[in-house]
């Protein structure tokens, strides 16, 4: 599933006429490259929400032939929990990824979601994470969002504490994590929490590169990194 219904208030001008996943890099929208990393994984279908400027968000994914596109549109704007819960029809009672629509991310020697699908341990798991190194996120200004703990344990940052890793916005989901979830618009981290306090939040360091595009001054400085990296994945 690609998480692509929010208004994108950070990133205004550019979204008072787009959603964010729309919003271009290197002359493509955002969105066509978290597609194209599920197609490099092997995913054949993948869910996209949609709300705000939903009628340009489908226009433009009408055009894509791979992988199929199937569009859960939301009446309200449900978050990314309640975003979710509506689309679990979709996946039956298996593990399913779920990326935002704009997390851009460059793979590494094999696709980071066939690693985030390889690591997943079904016995142990409800959310694994993807993460990344703060200190080598470009764009990112915040203090981190977990402590990464032996083997793939993860814990939250404490209050007024500065933790080593991010949150890509990439994930993989049990759909027994929402069971007892509210109805409504409601955050994943709600369930992060619950998952957390069960022992079953974990989470995979990414070992390619990730950009954190987050409002229209960082695009330049995020087009000139992204094609340098697609350059030295090439060399």
């Amino acid at each position: 599933m690609i998480l692509a219904a929010g208004e994108g208030r950070r990133m205004r001008p550019i979204t008072e006429t787009i959603p964010k996943p729309m919003t271009a890099i290197a002359g493509r929208p955002l969105i066509d490259y978290a597609l194209d990393r599920m197609e490099e994984a092997g995913i054949e279908t993948v869910v996209v929400n949609s709300w705000w400027k939903a009628e340009v968000l489908e226009a433009h994914l009408a055009q894509r032939k791979t992988p199929l596109i199937e569009i859960s549109r939301e009446e309200e704007l449900l978050d990314t929990g309640g975003g979710v819960k509506r689309a679990l029809l979709h996946f039956g009672d298996t593990p399913f990824i779920v990326a935002n629509g704009d997390s851009l991310w460059l793979n590494s020697l094999s696709p980071a979601l066939e690693r985030l699908a390889n690591l997943w341990d079904d016995a142990a798991m409800d959310a694994l994470l993807m993460l990344f190194p703060t200190h080598g996120a470009l764009g990112y200004r915040g203090t981190g969002d977990f402590f990464a703990q032996p083997g793939t344990s993860i814990r939250r940052r404490k209050e007024q504490e500065v933790v080593p890793f991010a949150y890509m916005g990439v994930q993989m989901l049990h759909p027994r994590l929402f069971e007892g979830a509210p109805d409504g618009p409601f955050s994943l981290n709600l369930l992060y929490d619950r998952a957390a306090e069960a022992g079953r939040l974990h989470g995979m360091v990414h070992d390619g590169m990730w950009y954190h595009v987050s409002t229209p001054e960082d695009i330049p400085a995020t087009e000139d990194a992204f094609l340098a990296g697609h350059t030295l994945k090439m060399v």
